[in-house]
């Protein structure tokens, strides 16, 4: 089936990468971007692939609310949509909250509402959560705890409460449409991929599912992780990865058919409770 997928935030380093695999995959692909000056680079990415490419200049900056970002997606007309934006420093905090949380809340609630989307994918990172994981020793959450709250402290409080929007209303979509009797796999599924550091080395393997919050991961492993996770069936929740031994197909089957979430330890009425007060 040729999926046609809104790609938020295309220019980014993984999704450059990421945008030739879901076309070779004969996927159709909608590659958001911020300005026009981007758009060759983006059309490279398209040549001699069997998936269509279309490009999108409109800046996430300027989408305010679930409003602005329905009229993004009635255009696009998506059944899958990809989060890899981010301000990247730019702009300061202010501008991290406006692009990691409130466009991105704006989008995954845009697209939970949207009967026709069937899939929700944010690239996270590992240590977006508020409680320390279950699986971790004292290491991995004072690495967590430093990360978040000395190196990275607004762009964890966006991302973080952009992934409990996630968790809260993806839960309540599958759970009604199950009531409903939709099959399994053509329920909704919203996906937090939560990568380790990122880095430039080449594709390789992963360390998936329950895991130390410590380690890199390529961003041409986030981007193959993320291809693989679209096609896999029954694939959702928080999937967290760094480099590893196994394959990422293999670890992407794995993770689902045990069904190993990573959002295990969290708290989802303090979760509903955080989202009530956005």
């Amino acid at each position: 089936m040729a999926h046609n997928i809104l790609l938020i935030g295309g220019h980014g380093k993984v999704s450059q990468i990421l945008t030739p695999l879901l076309l070779a995959r004969s996927w159709n692909v909608t590659s958001m971007i911020r300005s026009a000056d981007q758009q060759p680079t983006i059309q490279k990415l398209g040549e001699g692939q069997p998936g269509k490419l279309n490009v999108l200049v409109s800046s996430v900056e300027d989408v305010k609310s679930e409003g602005d970002a329905k009229k993004i997606l009635d255009q696009v007309k998506p059944d899958w949509v990809v989060w890899s934006a981010g301000a990247g420093g730019r702009g300061g905090p202010s501008t991290t909250m406006a692009v990691d949380r409130d466009a991105a809340i704006a989008f995954t609630r845009a697209s939970i509402h949207d009967p026709a989307i069937k899939k929700f994918l944010t690239v996270s990172y590992i240590a977006s959560r508020r409680n320390r994981a279950p699986w971790w020793n004292d290491t991995d959450w004072e690495n967590a705890q430093k990360v978040n709250n000395e190196t990275l402290p607004t762009y964890y409080k966006a991302k973080v409460a952009a992934d409990e929007v996630l968790t809260v209303l993806a839960k309540e979509r599958f759970d009604d449409e199950a009531k409903k009797g939709i099959p399994e796999n053509e329920r909704f599924h919203g996906i937090s991929l939560r990568p380790g550091t990122l880095s430039t080395e080449k594709a390789g393997g992963v360390l998936m599912g329950k895991i130390t919050s410590r380690g890199n991961v390529s961003r041409a492993t986030v981007a193959e992780a993320v291809a693989t996770v679209l096609e896999t069936k029954g694939a959702k929740g928080w999937i967290d990865f760094i480099d590893g031994d196994e394959k990422v197909g293999e670890a992407v089957q794995r993770v689902v058919k045990e069904g190993i979430d990573s959002v295990d330890g969290e708290d989802l009425e303090v979760m509903k409770a955080n989202i009530a007060k956005l």
